[in-house]
């Protein structure tokens, strides 16, 4: 999506908002004995509750076979995104990791963000991985400027991560947003500085790094979704959507 004007502007940071506020609440019942369908019924609440619409629920992206059931996408431990938390719900246990990924739509316009949050008491291998994953969102988001282009981003976030010796999820990819869900360009979290589609004025784009503990590699589990890593390590996940501007990039999903 390229904003138009002032107005689309508004909308898409009250967009936003919503959407920081709606995973902040769903982050505070994350604790052990909670199941992930109670996070999900929690989302779909504050969404209704806003008069908005979930913008994950019911969407079937290119290639799925089957419209997305839930407003919520969970990934626990090795799951890396998109796992579905209200056809066989997860029973979080202490020392858990939990991906919270979710989207809504506000006047006509789409926002999609997401955060990894520890599950009680966590070790400090996954408070790094989580600390690390986020810090690369940040990297990422600095290079989104007017002019540059998503392998800039691609290259900022690699070469952040590399000397963690996290594996960079290469099947997945952050993308445009605004007017639907998923939009071009497509934004790899790893490339080539200079390469790609080149970033214009009051372009809406979502940034999302996936990081493993372990392999790159990742397995698509037969629900058509849920994504996991292949070593069985744990993954991380965290994304806002932002607006690329002549004065810099502005994060629209937070409070």
């Amino acid at each position: 999506m390229i904003l138009k004007n002032e107005k689309e502007k508004e909308t898409l940071k009250e967009a936003g908002r919503r959407l920081a506020v709606l995973l902040s609440e769903v982050a505070e019942l994350v604790h052990p004995g909670v199941s992930t369908d109670v996070l999900d019924r929690k989302a779909e609440e504050v969404i209704r509750m806003f008069g908005d619409v979930p913008a994950f629920l019911n969407y079937q992206p290119y290639g799925a076979p089957r419209p997305y059931p839930a407003t919520l996408c969970i990934a626990v431990n090795s799951t890396v995104v998109h796992g579905i938390p209200n056809e066989d719900p997860v029973v979080l246990k202490e020392g858990d990791i939990i991906g919270l990924d979710s989207g809504l739509i506000h006047e006509g316009i789409v926002v999609d963000s997401g955060v990894t949050v520890p599950v009680g008491e966590v070790d400090n291998a996954a408070k790094k991985l989580m600390s690390v994953t986020k810090d690369a969102l940040y990297v990422g988001i600095a290079a989104a400027k007017v002019g540059n282009t998503v392998g800039d981003i691609g290259h900022a976030i690699e070469s952040f991560v590399k000397p963690h010796g996290y594996g960079i999820v290469r099947e997945l990819c952050g993308h445009g947003v605004g007017n639907k869900v998923h939009e071009e360009p497509n934004i790899p979290n790893f490339g080539r500085a200079g390469e790609g589609a080149v970033l214009r004025e009051g372009e809406v784009i979502a940034i999302e790094p996936m990081l493993n503990e372990g392999t790159e590699k990742v397995i698509f589990d037969r629900n058509g979704y849920s994504v996991r890593t292949k070593d069985d390590k744990r993954s991380a996940h965290f994304e806002h959507t932002i607006v690329v501007t002549k004065n810099g990039p502005l994060i629209m999903t937070k409070k």
